[in-house]
């Protein structure tokens, strides 16, 4: 039997251009357990996908240099990481916004600005079920 309580938590990735933005999240994140690594654009979210290995991605969409829809694009397309759920972030809630995200394979869609709850409950939502050990009721 191992005390470890952060393994229960999931590795989040968060791709925001707002510096803001990706402090609260991490923040939030963090408050819920999970480690988290952050990327201010596109090509650093595809840089740090390599290394960190993501069980999840927050990504938002206007970046400039590689956009959101871009950036998950690229992701879906590559068999290595096209099974990590990315979950677009927005301060434009529209159908078509949210139709373009999953035309490029985003599982969701968040509106900013969010809230811790919103955040986390996106997080159980679309990260992977993590099973408790045999013998331990939750």
């Amino acid at each position: 039997m191992t005390d470890a309580p952060a393994s229960s938590g999931l590795k989040v990735l968060v791709v925001d251009d707002s510096h803001t933005i990706r402090r609260s999240a991490e923040m939030f994140l963090k408050q819920g357990g999970h480690t988290v690594e952050l990327a201010d654009d596109g090509f650093d979210a595809l840089s740090k996908i390599n290394d960190f290995h993501p069980d999840l991605v927050f990504c938002d969409i206007l970046m400039p240099r590689l956009d959101g829809y871009q950036t998950c694009a690229i992701i879906k397309r590559n068999p290595r990481f096209a099974r990590i759920p990315v979950v677009m972030l927005s301060s434009r809630d529209g159908v078509f916004d949210k139709a373009r995200g999953r035309m490029v394979g985003a599982e969701d869609h968040l509106t900013k600005p969010f809230t811790r709850e919103q955040l986390l409950l996106a997080v159980r939502s679309h990260g992977p079920v993590v099973l408790a050990p045999i013998g331990e009721a939750g």
